[in-house]
């Protein structure tokens, strides 16, 4: 590898259908104090001006594909790359300034480090503030912790490796939705991970997230989750962590879902809580169990009063 490659951050943008966000992204990395980097947009099929909003922008380098998901997406993206640093951002957040900077000096810090990750803040869809949870930054048995919760909220709060990636894969399309997650685990089974404590990312709330897709979240989690158990049977403590992880995520999105089974019954969109109470018959049946038990009851003090 090159010199220049050396210092090189590769910063991948897939985009499907997120024009209108594109040049947000794309103008948050131009802004990086690090100057070392380089731009490739992935067009995964979109049916907006996505690749109209990439080329006018002209140190961008834009790939057009056919449709198949965002794992697939950023997989094209490091195919095309060439950085010894790899940032993967979203279509619609954005990185904030010292972001490239933060990440560079928190890897060669430690030559040993397989990725470097920070903290986000909420936008919503207009760019303007919301109130964000706070974040903690974890200093040790980092896939402990991840079998306990995803604390990395996003790919484009990390920079990657690239001899890392390399070693351990690319993104899984099998789990699209949590294909970070696993790419994460996969990474902390094995390498050292550090967090340099830096808020770098501002994170979009939308109609649009995919994280809003809450039969598609939980499906992903659960299986990646599940994935896990041959890496850490026989190990009690990391046993307890993934049965709780596993327990705590069906009922995170399950809960989500009976709130909007609630609302669709409520507004008489019968179409989507037929399928919102088919989901949770398949994921978390108890949770439909109880929203039906309550309105039976429900129904019975009515016919009473």
């Amino acid at each position: 590898m090159s010199t220049q490659q050396q210092n090189l951050v590769s910063a991948i943008v897939p985009c499907y259908n997120q024009g209108h966000f594109l040049s947000e992204a794309i103008e948050s990395i131009l802004n990086q104090t690090y100057p070392h980097y380089e731009i490739i947009v992935i067009d995964d099929g979109s049916t907006d001006d996505t690749s109209q909003v990439a080329a006018r922008y002209a140190n961008v380098r834009c790939i057009r594909k056919k449709n198949e998901g965002l794992s697939a997406a950023r997989n094209t993206g490091l195919r095309a790359s060439a950085g010894a640093y790899v940032v993967f951002l979203d279509a619609d957040d954005k990185l904030l300034p010292e972001a490239f900077e933060a990440g560079v000096s928190c890897l060669n810090a430690d030559p040993a480090c397989a990725l470097a990750y920070g903290h986000v803040r909420l936008v919503d869809s207009s760019g303007s503030p919301l109130p964000s949870p706070q974040q903690f930054s974890i200093d040790r048995e980092h896939y402990l912790e991840l079998l306990r919760h995803n604390y990395i909220w996003t790919p484009g709060a990390v920079m990657y490796r690239r001899s890392v990636l390399e070693s351990v894969g690319d993104f899984d399309v099998y789990v699209n939705a949590s294909a970070d997650l696993d790419l994460n685990m996969r990474v902390a089974r094995n390498y050292p991970i550090r967090c340099h404590d830096k808020v770098i990312l501002e994170y979009r709330k939308h109609d649009g997230n995919m994280s809003g897709k809450l039969e598609l979240m939980l499906k992903s989690s659960i299986a990646v989750l599940r994935s896990q158990w041959k890496h850490v049977r026989g190990n009690r403590k990391f046993e307890d962590a993934l049965e709780s992880s596993i327990r705590s995520t069906r009922e995170y999105y399950g809960e989500k879902m009976v709130s909007q089974l609630r609302l669709n019954i409520g507004a008489r969109k019968w179409g989507q809580a037929m399928t919102t109470a088919a989901a949770l018959l398949r994921h978390y049946p108890q949770g439909f169990a109880r929203h039906a038990c309550r309105k039976l009851f429900h129904s019975i003090l009515n016919a009473r009063s």
